[in-house]
């Protein structure tokens, strides 16, 4: 029972559970019916369920066909007028048709005339959309036109302005056109164009700025002379209107170029035209003469581009090489002061601009490059000035190459470049200035002492006396009281030398100007020179003079008398330098003048000059003598060559009066001395070897002669007998043989008062070998009267005992 309870409450469950199934399937979407009929088929109870499904469809089967057949009767009315309507409505239809074709037709204009309405619309929204573009498009387009017209017309920084505003502000509103696109793709190539004729132009400056060099530094240095003539006109005032612009003034051409760029200052690229000024006028500016717009033009392109660095390396690349060019001197340049002066302006046009450009420019050049080509050009034109002053032999040259040295430096200076080397290099030139003056003044006295005629200068006035007076300083009181016509004691070389000396110390002082040297040293440098001039060239012309083969005694003299009044005249060289330096002779290491030692070394030369004219006349004389050394005859006066000689010697010694008394006097013992000592070697030459007694007595004769002659005192001043002691070894010699007083001679032989102190034994042993030759040669031709030549033999015997003892003498003299 129980069992049938529990099947009994397990079929009411299976059936609640199909009943909720199929309510479930009426209730559910078929998309979703797939899980309730799975659960069917998972259960156990499929039969039963699809038997519930069959009843449940049966039941609704029967509830359709009630429904149906409780509203048939409407459908079939329905239908009924649905049948009626057709007809009605078929006619409609006509009638919709008939007034549709009637409406197309009518309307059919209407459907043109809005078809072209239509398009009339869109033509104009697609004019206003494309006035919209070209709108945006328009600027654009006028940007471009003028940066094609910049360009054009050469206006590159402006066009280069034009570009970024172009690139940056334009070109992004209608990046999306095709010709935009264009333009951005051609921007990088009108940067590279714009930086190529910017560089195009630079290289154009470049060559221009080469070429004139020489114009600019020529108005610069005319500026700086202009300066300096106007400093020396003022003295020590502040200057006065200065000629040249202040760099301030010039370097604000930079900022109005940038600002205010005109199409005909953008075509000139370096330099400009400027007419000839007359003396008179301003000289222009070095910088008026320059465009310098190319180069800051290129400068800000670059810097506009990023490529500053590249275009300054460019620059300084450039300049250094046209530096190297202006540097390199002509090879002629020593020629000419043309060659020196355009190589100057040269230098000074490049430097000029340099300093320019650094002053205009924020770092295109800087000091430290500026220093560094400065120390090249320097070392570089000192080498070439050392080079090709070497060449110069005219002094003028070289006076008026210093001067514009001076000028090079002192325009450069203005600069602020340093120019110290230059004026130390100018005191190596003044050396060569005062060797080339050197040279000049040796043919300017060669000239006046080859001219002269060493005369005295006769005055016949007053004027001419005054004239003389005033180019030589002169006082003689007692020559002033002569009367007219009257002489000078010096020759006309006297004044003539006197001034040149003096025009030379003025062309020294000529080179000291503008030098920037003290007084002392001008001073100092004026004396040395002057020192030179007479030590050197002065005294080189005088013994040149001295030493001529054809000079003559008269002209010595002459040259004595002058040499003593040009050396009194030294002390007032020594004040005329005093008076144009202003420096006292006391000054502490000032210079003395050497004139007098020159002039007193000149007038020895000549002394010794005369003293060596008069032997060779006394040789001369000689030359004529004529003894008979083997006579026996004697004539009772002397030799007609010896009194010629000393007819001579008196006219020449009549001659030394104007001579300080010591010269004449020296003159005339070394005459003397001269003719005995050629007298002693005539008689002892080697060529005579016989000599007879009465040869010896007719020598004796013109000793006397030249005894008698010493005696007369030809030139006054000697003490009595001084000038016979010329001839006392000739006189003690032959009155030892005349005589015979060999006892005499031999006994008191080496004491201090003997009579025949100055007979040498070597002489007196020379001359009695030659008596001794001749006695035995005539006693050989006198054999068979042997007999009667006793007297002979017993003197032969005597002389040969006199010989041995005196080479007893020699002998012991020598040990």
């Amino acid at each position: 029972m129980e069992r049938g309870k529990m099947a009994e409450a397990e079929s009411l469950e299976s059936a609640a559970e199909h009943e909720r199934i199929l309510r479930e399937i009426e209730s559910t979407d078929t998309a979703c019916i797939g899980p309730t009929l799975r659960s069917v088929y998972d259960g156990e109870e499929h039969g039963r369920f699809m038997e519930k499904l069959e009843t449940r469809i049966r039941n609704h089967d029967r509830e359709i066909e009630k429904m149906c057949n409780f509203h048939y009767q409407g459908f079939v009315d329905s239908i009924t007028e649905l049948l009626k309507v057709r007809g009605e409505a078929q006619k409609l239809k006509n009638q919709v048709t008939d007034t549709n074709r009637k409406l197309q037709q009518e309307g059919k204009e209407l459907v043109i005339a809005m078809e072209e309405l239509k398009q009339c619309r869109l033509q104009q929204r697609n004019i206003s959309a494309t006035v919209d573009k070209l709108m945006l498009c328009l600027p654009v387009l006028e940007m471009y036109s003028k940066l094609r017209d910049q360009m054009k017309t050469k206006r590159h920084y402006p066009a280069l302005k034009t570009l970024e505003h172009l690139e940056h502000t334009y070109l992004p509103q209608v990046s999306h056109y095709r010709f935009c696109k264009v333009m951005v793709d051609n921007i990088p190539k009108l940067r590279e164009e714009i930086k190529d004729v910017s560089m195009s132009d630079l290289k154009d400056f470049l060559e221009s700025i080469r070429k004139h060099s020489d114009k600019i530094g020529e108005t610069a240095m005319k500026q700086a002379q202009q300066q300096r003539n106007l400093d020396n006109i003022v003295l020590q005032q502040p200057r006065i209107g200065s000629k040249r612009k202040s760099k301030k003034d010039v370097y604000t051409i930079f900022d109005t170029e940038m600002e205010n760029t005109s199409p005909k200052s953008e075509q000139d690229s370096g330099i400009l035209d400027v007419e000839d000024e007359e003396d008179d006028e301003e000289v222009p500016g070095a910088q008026d003469l320059v465009d310098f717009s190319p180069v800051y033009r290129c400068l800000h392109i670059y810097s506009v581009l990023g490529a500053r660095e590249t275009f300054e390396n460019y620059y300084r690349k450039q300049r250094r090489k046209q530096a190297r060019l202006v540097l390199q001197p002509p090879s002629n340049m020593h020629e000419t002061l043309d060659g020196y002066r355009k190589y100057f302006n040269q230098i000074v046009g490049f430097f000029v601009v340099e300093d320019h450009i650094l002053h205009t420019t924020q770092g295109l050049v800087n000091r430290a490059y500026i220093d560094e080509l400065w120390e090249m050009a320097l070392s570089k034109t000192i080498a070439a000035l050392r080079t090709h002053s070497s060449y110069c032999s005219d002094p003028n040259l070289v006076l008026d190459l210093k001067n514009l040295i001076v000028l090079f430096a002192d325009t450069l200076q203005v600069y602020g470049f340093p120019v110290n080397q230059l004026f130390d290099m100018l005191l190596e030139i003044r050396d060569q200035y005062s060797e080339t003056l050197l040279k000049k003044w040796a043919g300017i006295f060669r000239n006046i002492l080859d001219s002269d005629n060493y005369s005295p200068i006769p005055v016949t006035s007053e004027d001419m006396y005054k004239k003389v007076v005033g180019q030589f300083p002169f006082q003689d009181t007692e020559l002033e009281k002569q009367p007219f016509p009257k002489k000078f004691p010096f020759s006309e070389f006297v004044p003539k030398v006197y001034n040149q000396i003096k025009e030379f110390i003025y062309a020294c002082l000529k080179f000291s100007e503008d030098l920037h040297l003290s007084s002392t040293e001008v001073d100092d440098m004026i004396r040395k020179s002057t020192n030179l001039l007479l030590t050197r060239t002065l005294s080189n012309s005088l013994q040149n003079v001295i030493k001529r083969k054809n000079i003559g005694l008269t002209e010595l003299v002459q040259i004595i008398i002058n040499t003593t009044h040009l050396e009194k005249s030294c002390k007032y060289l020594e004040e005329f330098i005093t008076n144009i330096t202003n420096v006292l002779p006391e000054t502490v290491h000032t210079t003395k003048l050497y004139g007098t030692t020159t002039f007193k070394d000149a007038r020895h030369a000549a002394e010794e000059e005369i003293y060596t004219n008069l032997n060779q006349k006394i040789d001369q004389f000689l030359q004529l003598a004529d003894y008979d050394w083997m006579t026996g005859d004697l004539d009772n006066k002397a030799s007609d060559y010896l009194i010629d000689l000393i007819a001579f010697l008196r006219s020449t010694f009549a001659v030394f009066t104007h001579l300080p008394g010591k010269v004449a006097q020296t003159a005339c013992m070394s005459a003397c001395k001269h003719l005995a000592t050629s007298l002693m070697q005539l008689l002892l030459e080697a060529e005579v070897r016989q000599l007879t007694l009465g040869a010896l007595q007719q020598f004796n004769l013109d000793v006397r002669e030249c005894e008698q002659f010493a005696r007369s005192g030809p030139v006054p001043g000697f003490q009595e007998d001084t000038l016979q002691l010329a001839f006392i070894d000739l006189r003690q010699l032959l009155d030892l043989f005349i005589q015979w007083d060999w006892s005499t001679y031999l006994a008191d032989y080496g004491q201090p008062n003997c009579k025949y102190l100055r007979v040498n034994p070597v002489t007196a042993l020379t001359l009695l070998e030659k008596i001794s030759r001749e006695m035995k040669d005539a006693s050989r031709k006198n054999n068979m009267f042997a007999q009667f030549r006793k007297n002979e033999r017993d003197k032969q015997k005597l002389i040969d005992t006199v010989a041995k003892q005196l080479r007893g003498l020699i002998s012991s003299h020598h040990l």
